[in-house]
């Protein structure tokens, strides 16, 4: 399995979709999406990346520091560390808060927006991608904004069409639908982020450039196939062909941080994983994930997470039975 396949499987972001807005020139409104967004879906994310998907009409967005991206029916515009943002058909205009606007879903469907000065229309679905666990080398490297055209592709057409059929089908409280958005949120995140990686420039840093990188890709895989092995910095190097100093400098400078760190990082995400998907005893996992005492193991954990694995295995627990 490639790293990037193993960081998605491992993450595992659980999408949902909570909002159906539909706007009229003038509007212009302020939004960041929360927690309470994220229920029944999920119930206390370390990360969210929120998006808006454009059914009808157009809109500018823009976060602090960017510059104002034009999004249009057949678009969708994604906030990796999810940001607070504007958006409306005009930006120069005083922006109320969406929360504000929110009307509580009935019978099970989506909260609803209906808002702005009777001029030319624009809907939108709005969601979230989130996840349980605080490092994510993926979303590290991200952009702030992604725009995304489901037009532009085959693969994004028949998205498109899925997620208007879905999100048409949550509105009206049809079995199932919720389920169904959001695996589609999903499969939207993975197509920006492939790509997102075909158009890096070559003076591109960050994770999916390491990817993309003969040497530091090759690192990353082997640390992937073999995180339980007890690597060295200078195994590593030798296994890709480089000095230990040469190496340390290309990963670090692609990576942004030594390969030594980014594996022990890596493993406190695989040790999460286990904790969650199986039973099996804590030593097992320790074992599993290269660590040699459980001790050990449970200092590095407690360190990242906050409280040890068994604590945390417990709330994970109880998060599972209450989906």
């Amino acid at each position: 399995m490639d790293p990037l396949s193993d960081v998605l499987r491992v993450v595992r972001l659980t999408g949902g979709v909570f909002l159906d807005a539909e706007f009229t020139a003038p509007w212009c409104v302020t939004a960041q999406v929360g927690p309470e967004d994220c229920r029944p879906f999920l119930s206390a994310p370390q990360h969210l990346i929120a998006y808006h998907c454009v059914v009808e009409g157009c809109l500018l967005l823009q976060t602090n520091g960017t510059t104002p991206a034009e999004v249009r029916a057949g678009e969708i515009v994604l906030l990796p560390r999810n940001d607070a943002h504007r958006i409306g058909s005009s930006l120069d205009a005083k922006a109320i808060k969406a929360d504000d606007l929110i009307q509580p879903p009935q019978n099970g469907g989506l909260a609803r927006i209906v808002h702005g000065g009777g001029g030319e229309r624009t809907r939108i679905v709005c969601g979230f991608l989130g996840c349980e666990t605080p490092f994510n080398p993926l979303v590290a490297t991200l952009p702030r904004v992604m725009k995304l055209n489901m037009r532009a592709a085959a693969s994004g057409q028949w998205i498109e069409s899925s997620f208007q059929f879905a999100a048409s089908e949550v509105s009206a409280d049809r079995m199932g639908s919720a389920t169904v958005l959001s695996k589609l949120s999903e499969l939207l995140f993975v197509e920006a982020v492939r790509r997102y990686v075909a158009e890096l420039p070559t003076e591109q840093r960050g994770w999916l450039a390491g990817l993309r990188d003969p040497i530091v890709g090759r690192a990353l895989a082997l640390l992937h196939a073999r995180h339980g092995e007890p690597w060295t910095a200078e195994q590593l190097a030798q296994e890709v062909g480089l000095s230990r100093s040469a190496f340390a400098e290309r990963f670090t400078s692609l990576i942004g941080q030594p390969s030594m760190q980014y594996l022990a990082l890596w493993r406190m995400q695989l040790a999460a994983h286990h904790l969650r998907e199986n039973t099996a005893p804590i030593a097992k996992i320790a074992f599993e994930v290269g660590y040699e005492s459980e001790a050990a193991f449970n200092r590095a954990f407690k360190r990242q997470f906050g409280v040890p694995p068994a604590t945390w295995r417990k709330g994970a627990s109880r998060f599972q039975t209450s989906r």
